[in-house]
């Protein structure tokens, strides 16, 4: 895998509209600041609002930003994967849309993949600031969606792919932040 670019920050998301934008000028001033290369791959899951339009509109705004549309919703597993298949940079982040993952850990979780030698960093939420129905599938969801099979139906607008990587993940180390941030090199598709 050749990578080129310092990072890419990819953000599954279902109806985020409103948080898009902040999200997006977030993760832009944290790269800018520190000098990054970056990209972020915003994987619309299906979503019923106008965070599509949304996505284009942030493209136009911003070079770094790239979009995937799933023509239904197929579930965040679904949407990491075929965000991580297109990842360019040598660390990838993921992110929530919802704003509860801060872009300024960036830098420091780099730095944990690079300096310190970590292939896979993971992280979770100290305090989730969301209703307890959003942290809990309901049956009917479960049930709905464990009966889809989940594929990478994209429309890709904004870029051609790209080729697979190698290797393998060594080890692990959990912090703070919600994100979880995977040197490229370490993971394979097919």
């Amino acid at each position: 895998m050749d990578a080129t670019l310092d990072i890419s920050v990819v953000v599954p998301l279902y109806n985020e509209e409103e948080s898009l934008p902040e999200l997006v000028e977030w993760i832009d001033r944290v790269a800018r600041g520190e000098g990054l290369s970056y990209e972020v791959i915003l994987v619309d899951d299906g979503s019923g609002d106008g965070s599509w339009r949304v996505i284009e509109n942030l493209h136009e705004r911003f070079a770094a930003v790239r979009g995937i549309k799933f023509a239904r919703n197929y579930g965040k597993s679904a949407a990491l994967y075929c965000g991580f298949a297109e990842a360019r940079g040598e660390v990838v982040f993921t992110m929530d849309a919802d704003l509860q993952d801060s872009p300024d850990e960036i830098p420091a979780l780099r730095r944990m993949v690079l300096d310190e030698g970590y292939d896979l960093v993971s992280g979770w939420k100290k305090k989730r600031h969301d209703p307890a129905g959003k942290r809990w599938p309901t049956a009917a969801g479960w049930s709905r969606r464990s009966k889809s099979m989940a594929r990478c139906t994209v429309i890709s607008r904004f870029w051609p792919n790209r080729p697979d990587s190698s290797g393998s993940a060594r080890r692990s180390s959990s912090i703070a932040p919600a994100s979880t941030v995977i040197r490229n090199s370490v993971w394979s598709g097919w």
